[in-house]
């Protein structure tokens, strides 16, 4: 009798274990809007943007390169490339101030730098690691940043060697409290997802997002087709929070005017948006950012 109320609770306990253990638990939904802003310098402010009360706002300042010229990558010596005119340290503070709801991320590498393709080409992890910890610490305490977007998208090292330096450059980010979360912003290319899949292998326990750029696909994808390569990513990514995206410059995969907040909905209704991103503000200004609308209100009805 004694033997088998043992047995009892020792279930009840590991039950209770398993259910409690965050290794068991899918990412469900969230509230979470990011939007890339900076890039294409057409003199957008955050102020431009609408902010719903309703969700978790993130803007992605874009880019910090760790190039100090368009032919001389720097070992981990990042400079911002984005529109200081407009997105300045003080316009940081001042739109933190007046939406507490909104923090501000900057995004590492992007695809271009001066006209030709911005590599990841380090020649040694510990001096690159050394270096970007530096230069992004004087960043982002002068621009009151909170966290990190990973961006890279050409590449002239292993995955191995990228997977060291990034997950390095995070873990002691975060360690030192420099920043409270970090991204990385994949897409659908062997190489890219080769570099991705191997970080997020080693250290996808410190990435709290995953941005994956499903406007890479084609143009003219349908709902299905993103549900299918959503659910690909959810696989290649798992136990991440994989968020649906679209591009407002036109570039390609599933459009709002083709239904993409059609699919979100679907996603929404078996528990897997963790959130919507877009590229970019800076395209959005000339439509008056409807979409951008259309996704908040989206995110923010309680799920």
């Amino acid at each position: 009798m004694e033997f088998s109320k043992f047995l009892i609770s020792s279930f009840a306990f590991q039950a209770l274990v398993l259910f409690l253990s965050p290794i068991q638990a899918e990412p469900g939904n969230s509230n979470i809007f990011r939007e890339y802003i900076g890039a294409e310098f057409k003199n957008v402010k955050f102020s431009d943007v609408p902010i719903h009360s309703g969700v978790e706002f993130h803007f992605i300042l874009s880019f910090a390169i760790d190039y100090t010229s368009s032919a001389s990558p720097t070992k981990g010596q990042f400079n911002i490339f984005w529109d200081t005119d407009n997105l300045t340290p003080s316009s940081v503070s001042s739109i933190k101030t007046q939406h507490s709801n909104v923090k501000v991320a900057l995004s590492l590498g992007g695809d271009s730098v001066g006209g030709s393709s911005a590599y990841f080409n380090p020649s040694s992890v510990d001096s690159w690691v050394s270096n970007a910890v530096s230069s992004l610490t004087d960043i982002i305490k002068q621009y009151n940043l909170d966290g990190i977007d990973i961006d890279y998208e050409h590449f002239q090292a292993d995955p191995d060697t990228f997977t060291e330096c990034i997950g390095r450059l995070i873990t002691t980010l975060k360690n030192n409290g420099v920043i409270s979360f970090a991204s990385i912003a994949p897409f659908d290319n062997d190489e890219v997802q080769s570099h991705y899949q191997a970080l997020w292998k080693s250290y996808g326990h410190i990435i709290d997002y995953v941005n994956f750029q499903f406007y890479a696909y084609d143009e003219g994808t349908t709902v299905s087709q993103f549900m299918d390569y959503f659910a690909t990513q959810r696989s290649n990514y798992e136990g991440g929070k994989i968020l649906a995206s679209f591009s407002t410059d036109g570039s390609g995969g599933l459009s709002p005017e083709n239904g993409f907040f059609t699919a979100c909905s679907k996603l929404k209704s078996k528990g897997e948006l963790a959130g919507i991103f877009v590229w970019s503000a800076d395209d959005s200004k000339s439509n008056g950012f409807k979409y951008e609308k259309q996704s908040q209100a989206l995110l923010a009805i309680p799920h």
